[in-house]
């Protein structure tokens, strides 16, 4: 018998194309790395090299995998203990001995390889990356490549997922949950993921419906963004100019909103700035079992075991799910079909129901310690309960090594509360801190782990008889004492949600990420040692509750006869509106008049109805209609007030699509891109006379579909191969109404 190459190639390496370096071979891997990424300082001044380079990275796992080296069957003997030239014909397919004696020389082999890419492969790379005075970040590894999915990330300095926009075929929720998990088990305290992969672009992301999934992210365990993708545009004059063949999105210079984007990577940079304070708090260890290749366990594989944490809603659904009545089928990209029924991330947003979870593979397990009832991990995460989940098609055979059952016994004979499958429980002894699965009960309490935060929510109105669906993403972080909550509203609708924290003796605030304003929550409430209020947000809105300030909160008591909050007002702008829309070619003026004399005689709601404002997409002007870009709304507005002596003053817009930019007498005045569209103008109004202009912009999609339907009118150009014929306008720029809220006295 031979080895030889298996032929995988770079395939992303262009001219540089060739084969796939030897992993197993630290020669090998120099090699490659001296020959590439070093060749940035032997062939440039090295000093300037190292002050620009700062990260060397290993981007998403794309050429495969491999079984052997020059140096495997050493390696083998050594790790594993035995030859294993007598049985190499297992490798072929070929049993030797008995199926028993074989599957346990592949799962040598699968193990082999799994600690060898790390040790050599990954190991390597770090020495060498530090050596050029580089951080190392990559992303996830399994189950292209034979291995453990967490393991690598013990020798990387930044750990990295990926997640996808409108792609179910190519999301990656098992990446996420490894860069996560790898990086709270060993100690790694930024987490990032490349940001917003898209299979085929449509043309029509934008900041605001990238939020809820980016939002999503950041509860998850994500703390920095790596935006895909930024592609060189060559051109000027070509626009929406160089794609990554319609791959990604789309966030470069000629991007139409992309001036307008600063608002939100603020948002984001304020997110990623407290999400990467302090350690985070995740209470439950989930074990990935010793299978190879291993990964992360998803919600959806844990149902079986945690049952009356999930609760009957998801069990239900679960069971629909996997039942797959009628092999039902979608389509998300258009021409990408796969089943209506495959797994979805956005259907187990707080699958525990307010309990995190993180997974911790073998190599972790053996350096678990158990102290005061917790479990701590060698990277300093600790957990309140342990988790070992039975056979999942990860895991079919549900082996369990004499060693993991002796650290497990170890662990539960130190106080740790372990739960456990009954695959495995059986090989486990008696020890009443082993808890039999499934787990049938809907909290942890009975087992020493109680919520420090609950929520819940309740109707938006007095006429609904019951609250939304309650789909709110959550996290928790701790910094020397004090708390930092991120709390994100899933639902496209307002939802106010009720919040019960145990007291420590610090003051709730409420920061919000949009505008950078800190408040305090209405009304808070002691009682039975624990703080309660209530907090409202927008659709999809993101707020953090930050405990860090000592005190004692202060319920609201109104007082008979007296009013509070002082005087507000809202007044819609009547003076008209000029609306340009201006291309390298056209420019065309809108002008909106409003018949204030009708209106001053006699008050009537269908007067201003008729006033607000429509989608570009309803004009009978195929420039407007058709229109991408930036179109500039201007009106006047009469202040009868002194802004020094007013409270608050803002500019609502009911809808905008997709981002609105607010100068007021010629100074800026903030981006509004996310519900609720309202923007501060106090520092710029004046008495008397304003001028007020914004800058909306939709998105690339309405002109690009215009384009295919008129050739002859082309003013786009872009080399994606996916077309947009036959799909709908989107509606663009502000819908409704434009109104102005002032807020004074006491």
């Amino acid at each position: 018998m031979g080895h030889t190459s298996t032929g995988q190639t770079n395939s992303t390496g262009g001219a540089a194309k060739g084969l796939e370096c030897d992993k197993f071979n630290a020669a090998a891997v120099r090699l490659q790395f001296d020959s590439w990424f070093g060749k940035a300082f032997e062939k440039t001044d090295p000093a300037l090299a190292k002050s620009v380079l700062k990260i060397f990275h290993v981007d998403s796992w794309e050429c495969g995998s491999q079984n052997w080296s020059s140096n495997f069957a050493s390696e083998f003997k050594k790790r594993r203990g035995y030859d294993l030239r007598p049985y190499l014909l297992v490798m072929t397919g070929v049993p030797v001995e008995s199926a028993a004696a074989s599957e346990k020389v592949l799962r040598d082999v699968r193990t082999t390889i799994a600690e060898l890419v790390n040790d050599v492969f990954y190991v390597t790379l770090k020495k060498l990356s530090a050596a050029k005075g580089c951080s190392f970040s990559a992303e996830s590894i399994a189950p292209t490549f034979v291995s453990d999915g967490l393991l690598h990330y013990k020798n990387v300095d930044v750990p990295m997922g990926e997640f996808w926009l409108n792609s179910p075929t190519h999301d990656k929720p098992n990446d996420m949950l490894d860069a996560i998990s790898g990086a709270h088990i060993y100690g790694k305290n930024i987490v990032q993921a490349e940001a917003f992969t898209t299979l085929r672009s449509d043309w029509g992301e934008h900041p605001g419906n990238l939020k809820a999934l980016g939002d999503r992210a950041f509860a998850a365990g994500i703390n920095k963004f790596s935006l895909h993708v930024f592609m060189h545009n060559p051109w000027l004059d070509k626009k929406p100019g160089m794609t990554l063949d319609g791959i990604g999105l789309f966030y470069q210079r000629d991007q139409t909103w992309f001036k307008q984007s600063k608002a939100w990577v603020d948002y984001l940079t304020r997110c990623q700035a407290l999400l990467q304070l302090g350690k985070p708090v995740v209470e439950i260890g989930v074990f990935i079992g010793e299978e190879v290749p291993r990964r992360s366990i998803l919600p959806e594989r844990l149902v079986k075991t945690l049952p009356g944490i999930f609760g009957k809603e998801k069990l239900d659904a679960e069971r629909k799910r996997l039942q797959n009545s009628g092999q039902p089928l979608w389509q998300n990209p258009d021409g990408v079909t796969h089943s209506a029924n495959m797994a979805d991330p956005g259907d187990w947003i707080n699958p525990l129901n307010g309990y995190n979870y993180d997974c911790f593979n073998p190599d972790v397990l053996m350096h678990m310690k158990a102290v005061n009832g917790r479990v701590v991990a060698p990277g300093g995460a600790s957990y309140t309960v342990l988790v070992i989940p039975g056979r999942h098609p990860m895991n079919p055979d549900a082996v369990m090594s004499d060693a993991v059952k002796n650290k497990l016994k170890q662990l539960a004979e130190a106080g740790a509360k372990i739960i456990v499958d009954e695959d495995y429980i059986k090989f486990l002894g008696t020890n009443r801190n082993f808890i039999k699965a499934p787990f049938t009960e809907s909290n942890f309490e009975r087992i020493g782990l109680k919520k420090e935060m609950m929520i819940d929510s309740f109707p938006r109105t007095a006429w609904e008889e019951r609250a939304l669906p309650m789909k709110v993403a959550f996290c928790e972080r701790r910094l020397e004492g004090k708390r930092i909550y991120f709390i994100s509203n899933q639902n496209n609708q307002d939802q106010t949600f009720v919040f019960s924290f145990e007291n420590s003796g610090l003051l709730p605030e409420i920061y919000n990420p949009v505008t950078g304003k800190i408040t305090r929550p209405f009304s808070p409430d002691i009682a039975e040692g624990k703080i309660k209020f209530f907090e409202s947000f927008a659709p999809f809105e993101s707020k953090f509750i930050i405990f860090q300030k000592k005190g004692i909160p202060v319920p609201f008591k109104p007082e008979c006869g007296k009013s509070y909050g002082g005087t507000k007002r809202l007044q819609p702008l009547l003076n008209g509106w000029d609306i340009i829309f201006k291309n390298e070619k056209t420019e065309m003026t809108r002008k909106l008049r409003l018949d204030t004399a009708a209106l001053a005689k006699k008050y009537d709601e269908r007067i201003l109805e008729a006033y607000d404002l429509k989608s570009w997409t309803e004009d009978t002007s195929d420039l407007i209609k058709y229109f991408s870009g930036t179109a500039v709304y201007r009106t006047t507005y009469t202040f009868d007030k002194n802004p020094d002596t007013v409270n608050a003053i803002e500019l609502q817009m009911q809808t905008v699509l997709n981002v609105a930019s607010v100068k007021v007498n010629g100074i800026e005045c903030g981006t509004a891109w996310t519900p609720p569209y309202h923007v501060d103008i106090k520092k710029a109004i004046k008495p008397g006379e304003n001028k007020i202009e914004i800058d909306v912009t939709n998105t690339w999609r309405n002109r690009l579909i215009g384009d295919e339907l008129m050739p002859e009118k082309r003013t786009t150009w872009l080399n994606s191969p996916y077309k947009l014929k036959g799909k709908p306008l989107l509606s663009a720029g502000i819908i409704g109404r434009i109104e102005i809220f002032t807020q004074w006295g006491k």
